[in-house]
């Protein structure tokens, strides 16, 4: 299995988590988002249409969006599940997961900060106010759902989910950025306790082989 991602991806970051969870072994294969790479005419005809990270590509199969990765890799490799099967235990991981995924993530990841500095021209003081505003109103939902529904060292119990998988790339990039997490005290201590979990170590952005220091 080939793994397309950028060191710095949160989207990417997740499905290294979840591959580093099942012990699924792959090629890591660099695209470099802030040089454009993801746009390059080959990748984007033979492995991803949606001119993104993360995909991923194995015996001639190739697919992107972290959300359908991790599902279809649940099917190839269903242990350790990470969408539950129950389903009422599957849909509350997935509310979680999309409020991440669909709710927080579009609004403040690389495409959109480079469409605000580069064609709106908006100042850097706006741009973090525009990056920190999202991150409260998403977070603040993340932080409700985990304190109504959640429990144990994990967002939902003793095993990390998909929902972990998301909620830790969100906060390590929001941390990048500058934002004051201190509001959110259960997804803070779901975030330190899979700090200290090998498969999440593996993934970090600063142990991938396209890691570059700020």
């Amino acid at each position: 299995m080939q793994l397309y991602s950028f060191f710095n991806s949160s989207t990417a970051y997740r499905v290294r988590i979840a591959l580093a969870l099942k012990g699924v072994p792959f090629d890591y294969v660099p695209v470099n988002i802030r040089s454009g790479e993801h746009r390059a005419a080959d990748y984007v005809d033979a492995v991803n249409p949606s001119a993104a990270v993360p995909a991923v590509s194995e015996d001639g199969f190739a697919l992107g969006q972290s959300l359908a990765i991790v599902d279809w890799l649940d099917a190839r490799h269903p242990e350790p599940r990470l969408i539950p099967a129950q389903p009422e235990q599957r849909a509350r991981v997935l509310e979680l997961s999309c409020l991440i995924a669909c709710d927080i993530h579009p609004l403040n990841n690389l495409r959109v900060l480079k469409y605000l500095d580069a064609t709106l021209q908006v100042a850097p003081e706006q741009k973090s106010a525009w990056y920190n505003h999202w991150i409260e109103e998403g977070m603040s939902g993340v932080e409700r759902l985990l304190a109504k529904h959640g429990g144990g060292p994990w967002c939902f119990g003793d095993q990390p989910t998909l929902a972990d998988c998301c909620l830790v790339p969100q906060i390590a990039n929001a941390l990048r950025m500058g934002c004051d997490l201190g509001a959110y005290s259960r997804s803070m201590a779901v975030y330190e306790h899979a700090a200290a979990h090998p498969a999440f170590k593996r993934a970090e952005p600063k142990a991938q082989k396209d890691f570059v220091a700020p």
